[in-house]
């Protein structure tokens, strides 16, 4: 099983969906896993530190925050990506994530006089954005660079905001409340026009 199935197998384990439900089909090693894996919901994974949680929640939902749909945390984003930090990611990307949540959690109250969580939002995403302008020179951010696998190298702010997205839009939340539903079966338009409010298509209702 590649990487990215995994995370597709996480998906299911974290949202309780099922794999037709968002929109891909399971091999037979996917289908043995998910078989004998254990229930994430269930059995909570306890990785992080509180401290580091209320950093995790307030990060991911800067990136998608609650506005008249769900946001990151109502999607429960922090506690996928705790999932995937413990159990994912190989010791080198872990090490990466560690330190940038690790650099969060020890540098921003000594130059803010308050942690990550408890600034305004304002200063949450300058902030944000400053760690997305120092590492702007990485192939995570190459024009075009979409459906990949996951990059080993890449730097923190950028897991941090791959695993924030797949964690929502393969949940509940996101794939019913934002992403928008066709019901009409076994029929795929490839060139719906969009309008600039519209969202995406989903399978999962």
């Amino acid at each position: 099983m590649n990487r990215r199935e995994f995370l597709q197998c996480a998906a299911i384990l974290m949202s309780g969906a099922t794999a037709s439900q968002l929109g891909f089909t399971l091999n037979e090693e996917q289908t043995v896993y998910l078989a004998s894996a254990p229930n994430y919901n269930t059995n909570p994974v306890d990785y992080f530190s509180d401290g580091q949680r209320k950093i995790v929640a307030a990060m991911s939902e800067v990136i998608i925050p609650r506005t008249d749909t769900p946001g990151a945390i109502d999607a429960g984003v922090p506690a996928y990506i705790e999932l995937m930090v413990a159990n994912w990611l190989n010791e080198g990307e872990r090490v990466i994530f560690n330190a940038g949540l690790t650099d969060i959690e020890d540098r921003i109250p000594v130059q803010y006089g308050k942690p990550f969580n408890q600034l305004s939002a304002q200063e949450q995403l300058e902030i944000m954005e400053a760690l997305e302008e120092a590492e702007s020179d990485s192939p995570w951010y190459e024009f075009g660079n979409v459906l990949r696998e996951f990059i080993s190298d890449a730097p923190f702010i950028c897991q941090f905001k791959e695993l924030t997205v797949w964690g929502f839009f393969t949940s509940q939340e996101g794939a019913s409340q934002v992403l928008r539903y066709d019901p009409m079966p076994m029929y795929f338009d490839g060139d719906t026009a969009l309008a600039p409010q519209d969202s995406s298509w989903s399978t999962f209702l």
